[in-house]
Formats: structure tokens, C-alpha cells, sequence
């Protein structure tokens, strides 16, 4: 096994790399695809479209440079990691998921709200500062997941070069994974959402205020869960209690704790921003209807919740009780 720590060392920075740039390509193309096609359907508002998909496309960039970022510093701590066990290369892993896995998911769905808001312009020219403006405050918004992976890969790099045995270097691929899975749900979540939400606005300029109104709240409701996988992800890394002598099952579990917060925040990610994306298409077409349906997907999104909270307790339960 002469080598591995600096093979695990070298790929994890290649992969994360490669995972954002690849994304954030296929990202920018869909946006240019569809800026594009605007400017074929409103050639006079071309000027807007232009602005709007090259604002979308520089926040879309939020990962790869994320991405970026953390392989310099990783390559800064080669040395380190070369003259250290393998435990250290492979607790590495869990920036993959923290950082690369994330940024990947990103890279791709924040294209579909930008693409969007240059379809919207082109129906609504006259109305495209407002549109950019929202898309503007949603993409930044959907890059949180990334942000929370960046903070969480920042962690396991700091802890990673004095890790000793092999629980230790689970927990740090634990941390990560939740992260990581649990950026999937809500991410997407989002990105359904905000893409209705511009597509409402190019429909019926009119709802602008309630659909504004409604995308706020809406966007922290369905960021809830990648709350929750920070949580079980930071407790991970610094509130695990020592249990002695080394121990693989321990790793085994906050393995399995890590996996059952990021894999139970999918669905509750995904649910709540299709719940709100119908009550956007709904409220875009009856304005005057704002008020009973904000409050009824806001409490279906709530009760969608709750199996978020189900799995970040048996997180809890695993990471602390014996």
C-alpha cells in the first residue's frame, strides 16, 4: 500500500476539480442554449437576455471556482499528507462528496432557472429588470448547499493530517457524504421552484409582488434539509464523543448516521420545491388567489419536512448512544 495516501491525495483533487467543471459546462451551455432561443422569440430585447444569461452564468461559476479553491489548498498540504498514514488520503474522500458531489449538482440545476429568466424576458421585455433582479437573489440563494460543502471540506482538511485511526477516518468521509448527498435534494428542490417561479413572471408580469413574496419564505422552507445535513455534518466533525480504543464498528455508524441524514433530505429537497413550483404556476395565473395558496403549500411543505427530522434523530441516536 506504499503510495495510496498520496494517490487518494492526488485524485481527490482531481475528481472534485473535474466534477465542478464538468457541471458548471454543461450549465453554462443549457443557459446559452436558452438565452439563444430568446433572442430568436424578442430579437429587440436582446441587450436584456444577453445581461441576464451572462449574470446567471457568472453566479453558475460559484462552484467551479469553489471547486478550484479547495484543490489549491489541498495541493498546498501535499507534503503533509505524503508523510502521513493512508488514513489521511482516504479520509480526503469526504471532500469529493462535501465539495465535488455538491458542486456537480449545482453546476447543472442552477442552469434551468437562468435559462428561465431569459425565456421570461423575451415574453416580457419591458418588465426584464424586475426578472433579472429575482433571478439574481434566487441563484445566490442556490448556491448555499455548495457554501455549507466548501465550510464542511475546510474541516476535514484541517483534521484529516492528524487522524490515527481508521474511525477517525470514517467520520471525516461520514461528514462529507452527508453534505454532499444531502446538497442532492435540496438543490434540486430549488431549482424546480425558482424556474417556475421566472417562468410565472414571464406569463403574467402582474404577480410579480406575491410570486417575490412567496419565493422567499418558499426558498428557506425548501433549504431546510441541507440545514439538517450541516447539523449531523459539523457534529461529525467536532461533537463525537471518544469512545477509547479504536473501534471499526464506530465508524461503521457514523457512516451509517452520516448516510441516513444525507439520503433522508432527498425527498423532502425534491417534494417541497415541486410543492411550491405548482403553487407558483397557480398563483402567476390567479394573483388574486395569492393568500390561500401560499398558505396551503407552505403548510404541505412543512408537514414534507418532517421525514427530515426523522432522519436527522436516528442520526442523533447513532452518533451518540451505545
Amino acid at each position: 500500500m506504499e503510495g495510496f495516501a498520496e494517490y487518494m491525495h492526488y485524485g481527490t483533487i482531481a475528481v472534485t476539480v473535474a466534477a465542478n467543471a464538468l457541471a458548471v459546462g454543461i450549465g453554462q451551455g443549457i443557459t446559452s442554449h436558452g438565452a439563444l432561443e430568446a433572442m430568436d422569440l424578442q430579437p429587440s430585447a436582446r441587450d436584456e437576455i444577453t445581461r441576464a444569461s451572462i449574470l446567471g452564468m457568472a453566479l453558475m461559476e460559484t462552484a467551479a471556482l469553489m471547486g478550484t479553491f479547495i484543490a489549491f489548498l489541498l495541493l498546498l498540504q501535499t507534503n503533509s499528507t505524503a508523510q502521513n498514514s493512508t488514513l489521511a488520503g482516504f479520509a480526503e474522500l469526504g471532500i469529493v462528496f462535501s465539495v465535488g458531489l455538491s458542486g456537480f449538482v449545482l453546476g447543472i440545476v442552477s442552469a434551468f432557472p437562468a435559462r428561465a429568466a431569459c425565456l421570461a424576458i423575451a415574453r416580457q421585455p419591458f418588465f426584464s429588470r424586475q426578472i433579472v433582479r429575482f433571478m439574481l437573489i434566487a441563484l445566490s440563494l442556490l448556491q448555499t448547499p455548495i457554501i455549507f460543502g466548501l465550510i464542511v471540506a475546510l474541516f476535514i482538511r484541517g483534521q484529516a493530517g492528524s487522524i490515527e485511526t481508521v474511525r477517525d477516518s470514517l467520520r471525516l468521509i461520514a461528514s462529507g457524504v452527508c453534505i454532499g448527498i444531502g446538497s442532492i435534494g435540496p438543490a434540486i428542490g430549488l431549482a424546480f421552484f425558482t424556474k417556475s417561479a421566472c417562468d410565472g413572471m414571464g406569463v403574467n408580469r402582474f404577480s410579480y409582488r406575491q410570486l417575490f413574496s412567496f419565493a422567499l419564505i418558499s426558498q428557506a422552507i425548501i433549504e431546510t434539509p441541507i440545514l439538517f445535513a450541516l447539523i449531523i455534518s459539523v457534529s461529525l466533525l467536532f461533537v463525537v464523543p471518544a469512545f477509547g480504543a479504536e473501534n471499526f464498528v464506530d465508524g461503521i455508524m457514523f457512516l451509517a448516521a452520516g448516510l441516513c441524514t444525507g439520503i433522508g433530505t432527498i425527498g423532502p429537497g425534491i417534494s417541497s420545491g415541486k410543492t411550491a413550483t405548482e403553487a407558483c404556476k397557480q398563483i402567476a395565473s390567479n394573483p388574486e388567489t395569492y393568500s390561500a395558496l401560499s398558505r396551503v403549500s407552505m403548510f404541505a411543505q412543512g408537514l414534507i419536512e418532517t421525514s427530515a427530522i426523522y432522519a436527522v434523530l436516528i442520526s442523533f441516536l447513532l452518533l451518540f448512544l451505545r
